[in-house]
């Protein structure tokens, strides 16, 4: 069994903090990939140093501005390679991407934790975004390309800041014309999604509507499940049918959060 979790930390400190640590522990998995982790290398270190995580390998990329963005991968095993940079010019040095190539009882399986922009309509935030989002279409035609050659995997798992559908956000009507929720930026997962790469939260997260992973700290959003699934697992068509299930795991109530993100855990046989 391989098990791997994504989270959306919204800041590793305060998540550790809130328990979010604990919760990461606790789901005993062997592949972790958060998102805005918000810290430098050593912030991130010491964050880990008081939790059961310290003796996990991480791989990290750092967001050049203090504060923000940044990802990481962490795994119980050294990775047989790490790469914090694409090869695209719109995706390197923002802490948005980091790969790492592990081995598996799967076979050869690269792990991507990826962070896309939030993005902002007719602005230039979402004109990095859509950016962003073209170099991560080809990086992801080179990945499954690779893997296929060495008969490998790859698993894509993060934010990625859009909602693919009308199930995947509960106030779909406001939110046309929105970012997160536009046609073009919905186009580039519906051609993912059509052939290349399976999307593990819908796979085997029903119809919907939801499961949502993130809902807003103001408000009743999370009493009611007024929320959004962009916390995405996406897998190539090999893996994916070795996939046995995909969960989001929405906190009991609001006073139990660590995040405003849920994490998915993905499990694989």
């Amino acid at each position: 069994m391989l098990t791997v979790v994504t989270a959306n930390v919204n800041g590793i400190r305060a998540a550790s903090r809130r328990g979010g640590l604990d919760w990461l522990v606790a789901a005993d998995a062997d592949v972790l990939c958060l998102q805005e982790v918000r810290a430098t290398h050593e912030q991130l270190h010491e964050a880990l140093a008081e939790s059961g995580l310290r003796d996990w390998h991480v791989s990290h990329a750092p967001a050049p501005q203090l504060g923000r963005a940044g990802v990481a991968v962490l795994t119980r095993e050294q990775p047989s390679a790490v790469r914090t940079e694409a090869g695209q010019a719109a995706m390197d040095g923002l802490g948005r991407w980091v790969e790492v190539d592990v081995a598996s009882h799967l076979g050869p399986l690269t792990v991507v934790s990826a962070y896309v922009h939030t993005g902002e309509a007719d602005t230039p935030k979402q004109v990095e975004k859509y950016a962003f989002l073209d170099g991560m279409d080809a990086r992801l035609a080179t990945l499954r390309r690779a893997a296929a050659r060495r008969k490998g995997h790859v698993l894509v798992c993060g934010d990625l800041n859009v909602a693919h559908r009308e199930v995947d956000i509960k106030n779909w009507k406001g939110n046309r014309g929105k970012a997160g929720f536009l046609e073009e930026e919905r186009a580039y997962l519906d051609r993912w999604f059509a052939k290349d790469w399976v999307d593990l939260g819908r796979a085997h997260g029903g119809p919907g509507p939801g499961p949502y992973t993130w809902w807003s700290w103001r408000g009743k959003g999370f009493d009611t499940d007024g929320g959004w699934r962009i916390d995405y697992a996406v897998a190539t068509p090999g893996l994916a049918g070795r996939c046995t299930g995909a969960v989001v795991g929405k906190a009991a109530t609001y006073a139990e959060r660590w995040s405003d993100h849920a994490p998915l855990t993905v499990t694989f046989a």
